[in-house]
């Protein structure tokens, strides 16, 4: 037996139980915790067909016979007109010796929810990546 999905307003989120993140309401996996917050097919069915967006991975290697560096990892998002939005300091740390990190920054969009008279498949439309 499968339970219905309910309608959910695009955007609208929740709190995660286990790990008290800001998830998106429409979810049934935390994609923080990969913690299950509920049975539901369609649901699960949607967060599959995600499609990755924006992926950008790098590696940072502390030079041997350095001094240690300290690191702090900021990710800033920015509405259409170039407002800011968010920014949140997610990780700080520190390399010394040999030490390497990678960081991994993946944005994943939805497929619109059944029912919604949209295409299945979201349009990208025309992600760039831009250095700064």
């Amino acid at each position: 037996m499968s339970v219905a999905s309910r309608p959910v307003i695009p955007g609208k989120t929740r709190t995660c139980p286990h790990c008290k993140a800001a998830i998106l309401e429409s979810l049934s996996i935390c994609p923080g915790c990969m913690h299950h917050l509920r049975f539901d097919q369609d649901a699960a069915k949607r967060q599959v067909a995600a499609t990755s967006a924006l992926r950008v991975e790098g590696v940072i290697r502390h030079p041997p016979l350095q001094e240690a560096w300290e690191y702090f990892v900021v990710i800033a998002v920015r509405n259409d007109r170039g407002e800011e939005v968010t920014r949140q300091v997610v990780n700080v740390g520190s390399l010394a010796g040999t030490e390497k990190r990678t960081f991994t920054l993946s944005v994943e969009v939805l497929p619109p929810q059944a029912g919604s008279g949209q295409s299945s498949k979201p349009s990208l439309g025309g992600a760039q990546v831009t250095k700064r």
